[in-house]
């Protein structure tokens, strides 16, 4: 926006000040007040003044620095979460192909002092951890190839979803796609955001292989934003035979006893169904 803001500025001194956030929805309130922030600016003295703006208000740390910096550090952070993300669901894959349990791995491997492995999942949605990685990898091509290769790794999660849903059909005689529901729409459990979400792409996966008719429900999605989408859950449970868990909103884990008759595929480990099938 330089280019821009300094194109009319009609003779005046422009100064800019880039302070990235840090807050994830359903929580923005406090981690606006509490978490660390970062304030790039091209005057050091006036990101001091913004400092003093922001300490009004923010509790954690105020570090100041250049512009650069603070544009690069948001993007780092992100970036950091996805490839972290990335080695997991590589790690899925791997112990799904070897007929290993990926969760009795990560948990004995945690117990190491400097271990900590995250959970596998469906896939990676919202509009930072799944956008921000590819700022790197467009801007420094050839260099970015462990970035790069998270992001094909997470952007493949989908599609192994939907791979998984077809062989649990078949082990379970279930013919018809139909009969296969996909809890959750938001990116991430109790939000309303579906900006990037793994369920999202999963259902692009199947139009472009001009499969149609899976049901999808997600409790705080009351508009309708998708095929085959319902409002009201009793409904859902009963149009389908397989309930794939793509979110792990608190409503489900509430209402575990009214799903136990149903073919359970978690893909977020999130339910204390040992019949389930996982990731």
């Amino acid at each position: 926006i330089r280019p821009i803001i300094e194109s009319d500025k009609e003779g005046k001194t422009i100064n800019i000040v880039h302070a990235p956030e840090r807050i994830i929805p359903g929580n923005m309130v406090y981690e606006l007040i509490h978490n660390s922030r970062t304030i790039g600016c091209d005057d050091r003295s006036l990101g001091e003044r913004i400092k003093t703006l922001y300490s009004s208000f923010c509790k954690g740390e105020i570090v100041v620095t250049n512009i650069r910096t603070a544009e690069m550090t948001k993007v780092v952070e992100n970036t950091y979460r996805d490839i972290n993300i990335a080695f997991v669901n590589e790690l899925a894959k791997i112990c799904r192909y070897d007929n290993m349990d990926v969760y009795e791995i990560i948990k004995i491997a945690n117990m190491h002092p400097r271990v900590n492995i995250l959970q596998p999942g469906p896939g990676v949605g919202g509009h930072c951890i799944s956008v921000d990685p590819w700022f790197l990898v467009g801007d420094y091509p050839g260099l970015a190839n462990i970035i790069l290769a998270a992001r094909k790794i997470n952007d493949s999660m989908p599609e192994f979803v939907l791979e998984r849903i077809h062989n649990i059909m078949k082990e379970n005689g279930v013919k018809d796609i139909g009969r296969v529901g996909l809890y959750g729409i938001t990116y991430k459990e109790d939000v309303d955001d579906v900006r990037e979400s793994p369920t999202l792409q999963l259902l692009d996966n199947m139009a472009r292989h001009l499969a149609t008719g899976i049901k999808v429900y997600d409790p705080l999605i009351k508009r309708p934003i998708v095929e085959n989408q319902f409002t009201d859950f009793d409904q859902f449970l009963e149009a389908i035979d397989i309930l794939v868990i793509m979110v792990g909103h608190q409503h489900i884990k509430k209402n575990v006893d009214r799903i136990k008759d149903k073919v359970l595929f978690d893909t977020k480990n999130v339910l204390p169904i040992q019949e389930s099938y996982k990731l």
